[in-house]
């Protein structure tokens, strides 16, 4: 396993970016009609005149998967002809091929398969094996590619096989149920052999005695293997055996006389650079024991140059590799261990060695990055590049392990919730976000999955850091928001990271939040409180957010109406009258609402105007509350008198308690608020037909003007403020207070721009 991710020469944590032919590739598998036509059921056919070399071919299919694209029957299509294709290694990984698509690939007389994942292959295609094996060096059937097994997880039937590839040189089978019949002896040219859970049954490991080149043997979660160890020891020329196992709980690994046992193994396999016995008891207790003279008793005999017994004859000549994870008497701990690198818990450098040895065991690996989580929880882990290399490997390459997924997520919040944040660099920030959402996507009906996930996300810097995936995060937040516990901690967080995204977004993408659902979701959230009269932190927020998304997105507003907001508005404000931030939230969402001409007709009401009118009183949150029900107002006054079509109140009524609660705010009043553009403010500066709504619009500008400058003095310049509130005051209709006001802003302005100069 390759460590992707590195630690820059400005000392900054990040993974090498693409490379040229990287991106082609990428671009390729995005836009596959540049080389190829689509039919009605979307397979793919390589146009014509197109030749693909075995180069091209091979790194096209590592790297379609690579960049997450489904790999499927229809795409696979493409190398149907094998006369302008070339195929010769070919790693497939959760991919939905079916026997026709294996077939189409084996067609091409392939030098190297692995397939993991590919739940669609049965054992119905292992015929495929006899026909088109011939060629192959390496093949690799890791979990859940049923080529030789049956999918039944509880079915240990064999399956009547043999392995017609006679050229092979790496075999790796995982849970194949191996019969008595199957012949080993004609893969003369056989030096890696990985049975990873598979079960022996009557199978002896003896055929494997006439393989001359035989020097790995993997038998890990082999059980039980105790009767096989004199076949083992005749294997003379292993170099790596791993007769390790996941648990011992179930009495598995245990060994009758374990020091013995491993001794026996190192004076016949004299060759061996790499062992693995985690799992069981052959490292023993750390005390070996000898025969005395006395033939009823023992003595205790301590090895000086090794804690480890049954390796003692290693202590010159070490192990380059040991595997002690989880062994009996916690044998990782021992000091003197004749071993170059360790696997075990005992320490960081142990566990980041198993988890990069043991990088395609899911059950074992969720233990490591457990234990890598409590590292980096109660203690400190250095080498965090390492650290954040095998977690996002291991949530990448097993992502269908819920347990895994949730393991990693957590490990990587406190990765990056350190101190080290600061240094990720663009493509590892990605990278950690895709893998989170990954996980999210695969696991949304788990809740702890969903919390680790966003609790991790929010570390981040939002927007920005999530654009590249957003609409796939919003879709994964609103999951969250709707489908999880009501006034759960995962649909708290949930919503605020959706409100998060929805206030510092720009009108496409509040667009589609909009056509996602969120008004609805929102209201319903809303409507769920009001039956039951909780208010709570979501029911704010989930105003709030909608605020946010009808920000100058008028569909967004009339999904609003449509969706029963107004009844939803008085509901609240007569349940929960005494709620400053909720009234807040409530009266800047409508004070969108009312920026649009065309749904302004829907606020005229009597009961909505005198609510409004009323709300001008109010002392809530500062001015907040007054200033938006005057700004609602004053929009749907600026439509003029024939638009007024209720009776009571009157128009001029209301125009006039509207001017007495703008002349009570302190144009120095500190602001709630966030103004992307003024282009609503200013087209009511420009309505001459009713200075009051002339009166509000420059009140905002002075205000926001007097008490945030920086911001928005440049914003008025941008968007040609200075040259309308320059017109207004030379018009004749505005009254005297207006023009005053309007001064203040230009004088500020004017200010700001020598602040800027001066700058």
């Amino acid at each position: 396993m390759s460590c992707k991710v590195r630690l820059m020469e400005d000392g900054s944590l990040d993974e090498e970016p693409l490379t040229l032919k990287e991106i082609a590739y990428q671009k390729l598998c995005n836009n596959l009609d540049i080389i190829s036509s689509c039919n009605e059921s979307g397979q793919r056919t390589l146009n014509t005149g197109i030749v693909l070399t075995n180069e091209i071919c091979d790194a096209f299919l590592e790297n379609y998967q690579r960049f997450h694209r489904p790999l499927d029957d229809r795409v696979i299509h493409l190398f149907n002809d094998t006369g302008r294709t070339s195929l010769k290694i070919v790693n497939l990984r959760y991919s939905t091929l079916s026997i026709i698509g294996l077939e189409t690939l084996m067609r091409h007389k392939l030098f190297a398969l692995s397939m993991w994942y590919c739940d669609k292959i049965t054992v119905h295609s292992h015929h495929l094996l006899a026909h088109y094996g011939d060629s192959l060096r390496s093949l690799e059937l890791g979990i859940s590619s049923h080529l030789l097994q049956n999918a039944e997880p509880n079915e240990k039937e064999p399956v009547d096989f043999q392995l017609t590839c006679p050229h092979l040189r790496r075999l790796v089978l995982n849970g194949v149920v191996m019969h008595h019949r199957l012949q080993f002896a004609h893969l003369q040219d056989l030096s890696h052999l990985d049975l990873t859970s598979c079960v022996l049954a009557n199978f002896s490991l003896e055929a494997l005695v006439m393989l001359p080149n035989l020097h790995t043997l993997i038998l890990f979660n082999v059980w039980p293997i105790a009767n096989q160890l004199h076949a083992i020891c005749c294997l003379r020329r292993l170099c790596t055996l791993d007769i390790s196992i996941s648990s011992s709980g179930n009495g598995h690994g245990t060994y009758d006389l374990p020091d013995q046992t491993l001794e026996m193994l190192m004076d016949n396999l004299r060759h061996l650079t790499h062992l693995d016995i985690s799992g069981t008891n052959l490292a023993g207790n750390g005390v070996a024991t000898k025969e005395s003279t006395n033939a009823n008793t023992k003595t205790e005999q301590h090895f000086g140059p090794t804690d480890i017994p049954g390796l003692a004859s290693r202590t010159q000549r070490p192990l380059q590799f040991l595997g002690l994870y989880h062994t009996a008497h916690w044998a990782c701990k021992r000091h003197d261990i004749p071993a170059l690198e360790v696997a075990g818990d005992a320490n960081e450098q142990q566990i980041l060695t198993a988890a990069r040895y043991y990088h395609d065991r899911p059950v074992l690996l969720t233990r490591v990055l457990n234990d890598l989580y409590h590292l980096f929880r109660f203690e400190n882990c250095k080498d965090i590049h390492t650290a954040l290399d095998v977690v996002l490997c291991a949530m990448d390459r097993h992502l269908k392990f819920k347990h895994m997924q949730i393991s990693g997520s957590a490990t990587l919040f406190y990765i990056v919730k350190g101190r080290d944040r600061s240094k990720f660099g663009t493509l590892l920030r990605n990278h950690i976000i895709r893998t989170l959402l990954n996980g999210m996507e695969m696991h949304l009906t788990d809740d702890t999955m969903l919390r680790n996930g966003y609790l991790t996300l929010t570390q981040f810097h939002m927007p920005v850091d999530v654009l590249f995936e957003y609409e796939r995060l919003i879709k994964i937040l609103l999951h969250g928001v709707s489908k999880t516990e009501q006034e759960g901690f995962v649909q708290r967080i949930a919503i605020y990271l959706l409100n998060t995204l929805a206030c510092q977004v720009d009108g496409r993408q509040k667009l589609f939040l909009g056509e996602l659902g969120v008004v609805s979701t929102m209201l319903t959230l809303i409507k769920d409180r009001l039956t039951r009269s909780v208010f709570d932190d979501v029911m704010e927020v989930a105003w709030s957010t909608m605020w946010n998304v009808t920000d100058e997105t008028a569909i967004n507003c009339k999904r609003f109406l449509d969706g029963r907001g107004m009844e939803y508005f008085l509901k609240c404000l007569n349940t929960f009258p005494d709620r400053d931030e909720l009234l807040r939230n409530m009266m800047g969402l409508l004070g969108n609402v009312a920026e649009v001409k065309w749904l302004r007709p829907k606020l005229m009401t009597q009961e909505f105007i005198e609510v409004f009118a009323r709300l001008l009183d109010s002392l809530s949150d500062g001015i907040e509350v007054s200033y938006n029900a005057a700004g609602v107002l004053a929009h749907i006054a600026s439509d003029g008198a024939d638009a007024w079509t209720i009776k009571t109140p009157t128009r001029q009524h209301v125009l006039e308690r509207m001017v007495a609660a703008i002349e009570r705010w302190n144009i120095k009043s500190e602001r709630n608020i966030n103004y992307r553009s003024f282009e609503p403010i200013l087209s009511l500066v420009r309505c001459y037909e009713t200075p009051q709504c002339q009166h509000w619009a420059v009140w905002a500008l002075a205000n926001l003007t007097q008490v945030y400058p920086d911001k928005y003095c440049q914003l008025v310049e941008q968007e040609n403020g200075i040259q309308i509130l320059t017109e207004l005051i030379e018009h004749e209709s505005p009254y005297c207070e207006i023009k005053r006001i309007a001064r203040l802003v230009i004088e500020q302005c004017d200010l700001g721009m020598e602040r800027m100069v001066e700058g």
